[in-house]
């Protein structure tokens, strides 16, 4: 097997679309180029950093390492999962409850992913760390946006909420439409994939095979044992999400506890914004 490696020359060249993009948030004051521009500078340090971890880590075969990496994962996936929603939990085991189900079921679904296909040493971390991220990420994904949309919705519908528990519904019932929107949202971005792959997305374990010159039937085998392990995580953790969410907004008088979140902070945009006399010049530029 053979790939194509790649210059500096060429990422810049693909980065010019996300230029592109912090250019139009600037031009129409859409305030999101310092988010955009955070992200993507976290990824680039992130996987160039752990691609030269992994070199060491992947050479290994004990399962002292998987362990080791197991828990740092398991740590980031927690707080990206419990930090990323604007309202979030106001205590540290609060936010570690709320984020945990994403990464056990995560977990989960990539030890099935192991037995189903019995690499040789199923606990090295070759095999863990890359299933573990593919199936874990995109849980974690739909677990941050069911979070987000429950506590939003806690907020602004919390006199229909409080009503409902007055009257004598449980914690559940009263969150009952809440519940239904925020885990559909949460799946969404899993039902669009789905719904697309094969037709206009072509996942990437797929393109990596291909390019990597296996069979593309073969291939094509890999990516929907993955998108079924995926699917299976990450509707498990947008609905474990969305109830643990649900309790822990509520006490066990069936009372709402919105002083279990964090103030909303609306000063959090213009915080990411650029300065006002660059963002009007940056503007009058793009004008002309």
């Amino acid at each position: 097997m053979s790939y194509v490696p790649l210059s500096l020359s060429d990422m810049i060249i693909a980065a010019l679309l996300v230029i592109a993009n912090g250019a139009l948030s600037v031009a129409l004051s859409l305030r999101f180029e310092w988010k955009l521009a955070i992200a993507i500078a976290r990824m680039i340090v992130q996987l160039l950093l752990v691609s030269l971890l992994l070199r060491y880590v992947f050479a290994q075969t004990g399962i002292g390492w998987s362990l080791l990496v197991l828990s740092v994962m398991g740590a980031a996936a927690i707080a990206e999962g419990a930090l990323r929603p604007e309202r979030r939990f106001a205590t540290l085991l609060l936010r570690v409850t709320s984020g945990s189900a994403a990464f056990a079921a995560g977990l989960l679904a990539t030890l099935v992913a192991l037995a189903l296909v019995q690499p040789a040493v199923w606990y090295a971390p070759r095999y863990l760390v890359p299933l573990l991220g593919l199936i874990g990420g995109t849980a974690i994904a739909a677990s941050a946006l069911v979070i987000d949309a429950i506590t939003h919705a806690a907020a602004r519908e919390r006199a229909q909420i409080e009503t409902r528990l007055a009257l004598g519904a449980t914690r559940f019932a009263a969150f009952e439409s809440v519940l239904l929107r925020a885990i559909g949202l949460g799946l969404l971005p899993l039902f669009v994939i789905l719904s697309t792959a094969g037709i206009f997305n072509v996942p990437g374990m797929l393109a990596g095979q291909v390019l990597a010159g296996i069979d593309p039937v073969e291939a094509a085998k890999y990516q929907i044992l993955l998108m079924l392990l995926i699917a299976g995580a990450s509707a498990t953790a947008a609905v474990a999400a969305g109830y643990v969410s649900v309790y822990l907004l509520t006490d066990d008088r069936d009372r709402l506890r919105l002083d279990r979140l964090t103030p909303q902070t609306k000063s959090r945009a213009k915080k990411l914004a650029l300065p006002a006399w660059l963002s009007r010049r940056l503007r009058s530029l793009l004008r002309r």
